[in-house]
This record gives structure tokens, sequence and C-alpha cells, in this order.
């Protein structure tokens, strides 16, 4: 008989992944200096992780990869961090200041020995390329656990599609600033589409209307042309065409009224 497989150990926790951002760059420009300031930058993160009961899962590369049993103390550190970094790089130019992008997920992962894998991981790594440089990007489960814990604000950016996940991902950016302001939420579709695209969108409902009002027309003289009914239903699909058509004919807003 064959070795039985033994089963995998699975559970729920906290993914962090931070990353720096243009590390490449920094290293072709100084890499003694930008090796030293990624270990300063990694242990100062080491730290807080620690403080917040966390855990570092790896750091292969210029990635931190760790864990937390709180979905409030995650948050938490990753806001600490980005301070801290921020901090740091107040006194530097530019081309030098280090920045991370951190993403956060909760979810179900894979455990073999002290590694983790599975989506639950790769949601919080494709997060975080989402992310801003210096900023905090976190998924829908996450928010619905911090969203009254924490005194910093969220921006909802709706469902992001990211490599390799079927479903989309709901996505927060976690505010740090005061002043951070969430992103305008887009228009509704009809007023951006351009005009071409809503004159097809037009002509492709009214040949719909058309297409049924024929149908029901036909029915009627092949069941008795004496008793003429296809009015009615020809009137139900005109006003149904109406309330597709309005939106599209209404004339696009050039900004706010006075």
């Amino acid at each position: 008989m064959g070795q039985l497989m033994e089963p995998i150990e699975r559970k729920l926790t906290t993914i962090l992944s931070a990353d720096v951002v243009g590390y490449s760059r920094l290293m072709g420009q100084d890499e003694a200096g930008t090796l030293a300031a990624w270990k300063a930058c990694r242990d100062s993160a080491a730290t807080l992780i620690e403080s917040h009961r966390g855990r570092i899962v790896g750091t292969a590369g210029d990635n931190i990869l760790a864990e937390f049993a709180s979905v409030v103390k995650a948050v938490e550190c990753a806001v600490q961090i980005q301070r801290a970094l921020g901090e740091r790089n107040a006194g530097l130019p530019e081309e030098r200041q280090m920045r991370l992008r951190i993403g956060i997920n909760l979810g179900d992962v894979m455990v073999e020995k002290d590694d983790l894998y599975g989506d639950g991981v790769n949601v919080a790594e494709r997060l975080q390329s989402l992310a801003d440089a210096g900023g905090i990007m976190i998924s829908g489960t996450v928010f619905d656990h911090v969203k009254d814990k924490l005194t910093v604000g969220f921006d909802y950016l709706g469902p992001q599609p990211v490599k390799n996940i079927a479903a989309p991902i709901p996505a927060y950016r976690v505010l740090l600033q005061p002043g951070d302001a969430p992103a305008a939420p887009p228009p509704p579709r009809d007023a951006t589409a351009a005009p071409d695209d809503r004159r097809h969108r037009l002509m492709v409902a009214a040949a719909r209307a058309g297409v049924f009002i024929l149908l029901v027309f036909a029915i009627n003289m092949f069941s008795d042309p004496r008793d003429l009914w296809f009015q009615w239903p020809t009137l139900a699909i005109l006003f149904v065409f109406a309330l597709r058509a309005i939106p599209l004919l209404r004339p696009r807003s050039g900004g706010k009224s006075g």
C-alpha cells in the first residue's frame, strides 16, 4: 500500500505583505547605502510587528511577510510602520527615500512548518502591489473587522481584479493622514460614455424593441387577426425602451450648476 499523505493543516489568520517601492532603482544608485537603509527599515518593522503580537513569516529580498492573530493589531502595526518610515524620509532627498507598499488580508491559509501558503497569502501580496507608495491597502474581510475600531479613515475602491485570483477583491485604502480624502466616486456609466458608444447602445435598444414588437404583431396575426390586441404589449415595450433611451439622450453636464 502507498504511504498516506498527511492532512494539510489550515488556519484563519491575518497576513501583512510589505514591499519596497523602486528597490531596483535604489540599488542601482547606491547598493551599500540602500542595503543598509533596508536593513534598518526591516529591523524597525520587525520590532513593531513583534510589539503588535505578530510573527514574521519571510523576508525574501525587499519583501516582508508577517501574520497576526488580531486583524486590528495588523492594521495598527502597518499604520505605525508607514508613519515611522515617513518620519525617517522627511529628512532625506526624494531619490534616497525608502517607501513601502503594504497589503493586508484576512483569509484561510495552508501551514507547512513555519511557512504559509494559499490564496489568503496571495491576496495580501496582490493588495500590496495595488497600494500607493507609502500607503496601505486592505481587503474587505479586514475592513469588516477594523472599521469601527481604529481612528484612521478608509476609502472604498470597489472590487479590484487581481492576478491569479478568480473573483475581484473588495479593496479599501487606509487614510493615514487627517488631510487624506477619499477618491471621488466614478460618475454613472451613462454620463461618461462617449457619444459613439451612447449612439450604438441607443440603436441596439431600438432594434431590440422593434424585434419584440414585430414578434408580438406576428403572434397576433397568426392567432386571430380579427382580434387585435398587439397594441397593448407594444405600448409596454415602447415604455421600457423609453426608460432605457432617456439616460442615453440626456446631455452630459459639464459641471455643477450655480
